[in-house]
């Protein structure tokens, strides 16, 4: 990849349509679920989620940024190339319509905007989940920086060459075990289903009890290296920088540090564990600013906090701004979520 700006925004509007469906695992859902401890009974019981109106198991939120690594497999591998190592810096999930244990989806993918910064290039991968009948189910969109050898430390390349387990590629949040075959992205256009928005929420919190101003419940999570390796496995990420302090002090870090998206998925959890519907949030997004450090002999820590922001009597939703802070730094620099309320 060479490093000037031309180069990098001709990318802009590259994509395709991955040629086979992601199917969704009731036990899939469950260790995701783990994996973010997200403990709502819909993600773990059918009979939960059938008192909520689902057909299925619910996944969490960000339960689709693992189809998303193998669907953007082929992106990272033949077009993005030339780096080594990812950083991520923006992560937005519009939700649709449920998805649920057996849902078919298929995900189109594309490099929706490309710009330098600071001398380094920064990507955004949108990825656009349909399932059979052609309903857009959820659209993520996933801002990267991509660091080369010569912008970190030199030997960085080798290193992780040395720890990736055999038959995977050097990571990047496009890498998973597995591969989707990929197709031209097909003419007809995938269509707004909306179902999550006309869905009638089953929430505990009722909309006319809630205000402008209105503060959640605070909630620590834990993180150990266990943790951190037991999301790796079920998200497929398998960036060493997350479990190999080696590589993590060659990325110029000062300790192995938490996945970005499994602290989104606890953020995430957070607010749905509030609210008591999953299926009710329409939007989440993060920009992340800092990191959270999990030492080997002892487990890092991330504190949650919300307010409301903002109420909208006209269609019942509420913007809740979440803030996450793992000792005492901020490592969410803007999260929001909205979500429809009963």
């Amino acid at each position: 990849m060479s490093e000037t700006l031309s180069d990098v925004t001709e990318l802009v509007g590259h994509r395709y349509r991955a040629d086979d469906h992601y199917e969704v695992g009731r036990e899939k859902i469950r260790e995701y679920a783990r994996a973010v401890q997200d403990f709502h009974p819909v993600h773990w019981s059918e009979d939960a989620a059938r008192e909520l109106g689902y057909t299925g198991l619910v996944t969490p939120t960000t339960f689709l940024s693992t189809a998303a690594m193998l669907a953007n497999r082929k992106l990272f591998e033949t077009v993005v190339v030339g780096y080594d190592v990812f950083v991520q810096t923006d992560q937005v999930f519009e939700l649709y319509k449920p998805v649920c244990t057996g849902d078919r989806l298929i995900s189109d993918v594309e490099i929706s905007a490309a710009r330098r910064i600071a001398g380094k290039d920064q990507l955004t991968v949108t990825n656009t989940f349909v399932d059979l009948t052609g309903d857009v189910v959820q659209i993520m969109h996933t801002t990267i920086i991509g660091v080369t050898a010569e912008e970190a430390d030199g030997g960085i390349g080798g290193a992780i060459d040395g720890v990736i387990m055999n038959g995977v590629d050097s990571p990047s949040p496009g890498s998973a075990a597995g591969l989707f075959p990929t197709a031209p992205l097909v003419d007809s256009s995938p269509h707004l289903s909306g179902e999550s928005r006309n869905r009638v929420p089953r929430t505990t919190i009722r909309f006319a009890d809630i205000a402008a101003g209105m503060e959640l419940p605070a909630r620590t999570a834990r993180i150990t290296r266990g943790d951190l390796v037991n999301y790796a496995g079920v998200a497929g990420d398998v960036n060493p920088i997350h479990w190999h302090n080696g590589v993590a002090a060659l990325a110029g870090l000062p300790d192995v540090i938490a996945h970005g998206m499994l602290t989104m998925g606890l953020g995430a959890g957070f607010v749905t564990a509030w609210a008591g519907d999953p299926g009710a949030l329409l939007r989440y997004g993060v920009r992340l600013s800092n990191y959270t450090i999990v030492e080997s002999d002892t487990a890092g820590e991330v504190e949650f906090s919300g307010r409301i922001k903002s109420v909208d009597p006209e269609t019942g939703t509420a913007v809740v701004i979440i803030i996450a802070k793992s000792a005492g730094r901020k490592i969410f620099g803007l999260a929001t979520a909205e979500i429809r309320l009963g």
